[in-house]
């Protein structure tokens, strides 16, 4: 398993946007309020993001030999790829509240404190889910083994999760 690249998200991130500030204009030109996102989502934003480190911490401690037990690759590879899934559903989410906010930005009318603030809310807590899942997918990284014989050329250096 590869490590999640910036271009994948910066690119997640930019489609958000796109979709995000296109779902607003849809809803304006119909005639219907713009979207503005439940203050419950930052707040479970940062909870996902703080789950998944407390996920990977344990990994991290078995395979820097903290511990004494011997780290499940099963385990490792789950959290590993839960921590890929919440950086790029966090660049999208993130994305799509910058579009919205965006769009609010561009309006002749000052838009709601209550609407800009739960949108500036909900980028900077997707921005704080990206980078929980950045850093619990580093820490399910484990070292490469001079004598590994089964990584092809320009791999990174470094696998997510213990191979099986």
């Amino acid at each position: 398993m590869r490590r999640t690249s910036a271009a994948l998200l910066a690119t997640v991130a930019a489609a958000g946007a796109v979709v995000g500030y296109a779902i607003d204009q849809l809803l304006t030109s119909t005639g219907r309020p713009t979207f503005t996102p439940s203050v419950m989502l930052p707040v479970l934003l940062v909870l996902l993001g703080a789950f998944t480190v407390m996920l990977a911490l344990p990994i991290r401690r078995a395979t820097r030999g903290v511990r004494g037990r011997p780290v499940d690759p099963f385990r490792a590879l789950r959290v590993a790829m839960l921590a890929k899934a919440c950086s790029i559903v966090g660049a999208a989410v993130g994305g799509a509240a910058a579009g919205m906010a965006a769009f609010l930005a561009t309006r002749p009318v000052a838009p709601s404190l209550g609407s800009m603030g739960a949108v500036i809310a909900t980028v900077v807590a997707a921005a704080a889910l990206v980078v929980a899942g950045l850093i619990a997918e580093h820490l399910c990284t484990i070292r490469k083994d001079d004598d590994d014989g089964q990584s092809g050329p320009g791999d990174p250096g470094a696998e997510l999760a213990p191979p099986g």
